[in-house]
């Protein structure tokens, strides 16, 4: 059976129409239209404008278009269908983009924030699927988490469930979350930018040299440049991202302890550096958590790569079908 959706990706500098067909348990993008976002009511038009023009060029209708997803950072209100003010879009104060959405377009529609997003594609379409109790971990600029609990989306009492970025590890270390030590402190593009920013001021302090990055530099130090020292064989690069790995093993444990989860899906950092974290992560893990919980637990790198976005936003209005 086909169905057709629509995604809309809102993003602090990008958005994007997206145009998809549900063929079973297989999602195919047809079509994608992206644009700058600038302000909120220039933005919010172009939204309403570009979603009327991929329906038109498609002939996609409120008969023959199952639903739409929009895939928006936080904080939101999914029930109501309002974003309420996230830091990446100044100005969005409580809109209701569901109403403008589904007032424009005649076809029913969901939001929810990019992280639940994400976790929905991964379950639906990616290294999730199949799967009844998973949970997804951005691990990108933040730490940011989506839940699937007994084959559903849990967002919790205010759609604040899965925040795993505000955990403290420990009393000291990188600020991630605006917490000293927190979980994104440690497992986040921003984290591991700081924690190169520490290791090689310590290096540099005691007058050694770092090849890869001299005191001027080090303010643009970011996890990207560190990750490509590591992989060349630098061992101070190399000890930075096993610190990260290390942290992130024990707020893995955490959650295998607590959620009792089949797949613990992580994008973006991880997807990349698998090779030079999954051995540190797994020996913590292996140390940490319940070994009961553990055996049933497979941690996973994200299967959908740079189009997960557009699979986020489809998998929002997928969730409205099933």
């Amino acid at each position: 059976m086909k169905e057709n959706l629509l995604g809309i990706d809102v993003g602090g500098t990008k958005c994007a129409i997206i145009y998809g067909i549900k063929e079973n348990d297989e999602l195919h993008i047809i079509d994608k239209k992206k644009f700058d976002t600038t302000t909120v009511d220039e933005t919010i038009a172009r939204i309403l404008c570009e979603t009327e023009k991929m329906m038109n060029l498609h002939q996609l209708t409120p008969t023959n278009t199952k639903a739409i997803g929009i895939c928006c950072g936080g904080p939101l209100n999914s029930e109501t269908g309002t974003v309420m003010s996230p830091p990446n879009l100044p100005g969005w104060d409580n809109i209701p983009i569901v109403a403008m959405v589904e007032e424009k377009t005649g076809i029913k529609t969901s939001l929810h924030n990019d992280a639940n997003a994400c976790a929905l594609a991964e379950w639906k379409f990616g290294a999730g699927k199949g799967t009844k109790n998973m949970v997804f971990l951005t691990f990108g600029t933040g730490l940011g988490a989506g839940l699937i609990l007994n084959g559903k989306l849990y967002t919790g009492t205010n759609d604040n469930a899965g925040e795993l970025g505000h955990i403290r590890l420990s009393d000291f270390g990188p600020i991630g979350y605006g917490k000293k030590g927190s979980f994104e402190g440690f497992a986040s593009g921003g984290g591991i930018a700081q924690l190169s920013k520490m290791y090689v001021m310590e290096k540099l302090q005691t007058g050694q040299k770092v090849e890869w990055c001299t005191l001027q530099e080090l303010d643009q130090l970011t996890a990207r440049k560190v990750a490509e020292e590591a992989a060349k064989g630098d061992k101070l690069a190399q000890s930075i991202y096993e610190t990260s790995a290390i942290y992130l093993g024990k707020g893995l444990s955490m959650v295998i302890d607590i959620l009792n989860p089949e797949v613990i899906v992580i994008g973006g950092i991880y997807t990349r550096n698998k090779n030079m974290m999954e051995p540190i992560m797994q020996k913590i893990i292996d140390q940490e958590a319940l070994s009961c919980a553990n055996r049933v637990c497979k941690v996973k790198p994200a299967a959908l790569g740079e189009q997960i976005g557009d699979y986020a936003a489809l998998s929002v209005a997928a969730n409205l079908t099933d």
